[in-house]
């Protein structure tokens, strides 16, 4: 019974509205890569989801969209539940047939060209990563360059993987094929489409 409840609480309080302030917010971080958008805590989703994550997940979700949770989201009953009475996504059993991978734990997430890359015909039939950070200024410096960023971009998103950089470079070079990410904090997000570059990593 407690899951039941869970699963029903915590979702927008006004679903139109709601939903449209966090695609706003989405979209204008997917335009200006490297630029954080506030993004008011709008969802209450259960453990270890952030609002953040919860109003990004309701309002891009839904019964077309398979989602694929990384081990510490999987192991979570109560997050299964919530998303799906949601947002009606089904869950997909490998990270190569999700449209979004929802990942609380980025430092051991799945290399990026495991998830679905979409192809040269369809391109946006790629996965969406939502990657769960503590915040985005006190990680290691990511020196961004490309479309939408008008000279230079820096991000520190916190618990980024070792290898995140290299696997990111192969991701350009995928294009038009290639993942994208938004990266969710508290109260504010910000996103990596795969046409953006990744200069440098300073220690």
């Amino acid at each position: 019974m407690e899951i039941a409840a869970q699963s029903i609480e915590g979702g927008f309080a006004d679903p139109v509205f709601n939903a449209q302030t966090a695609f706003r917010a989405i979209m204008d971080a997917m335009a200006r890569p490297g630029s954080v958008q506030a993004l008011p805590p709008l969802a209450q989703p259960p453990a270890p989801l952030s609002a953040t994550v919860g109003a990004v997940a309701l309002s891009l979700c839904d019964n077309d969209t398979p989602i694929w949770l990384d081990p510490w989201l999987q192991a979570e009953a109560t997050v299964k539940a919530w998303l799906g009475f949601h947002t009606g996504a089904p869950l997909a059993n490998t990270p190569a047939d999700a449209h979004f991978a929802l990942i609380a734990n980025p430092a051991g997430m799945a290399a990026l060209d495991g998830f679905s890359q979409g192809t040269q015909e369809y391109p946006d039939r790629s996965t969406t990563l939502i990657l769960l950070t503590d915040d985005l200024v006190s990680g290691p410096s990511l020196l961004l360059e490309g479309p939408g960023i008008e000279k230079t971009a820096t991000i520190a998103p916190t618990g980024m993987p070792r290898h995140f950089v290299e696997q990111w470079k192969q991701n350009n070079q995928r294009f038009p094929r290639g993942v994208d990410i938004i990266l969710a904090a508290p109260g504010k997000l910000a996103c990596l489409p795969r046409t953006t570059r990744i200069k440098t990593m300073e220690a």
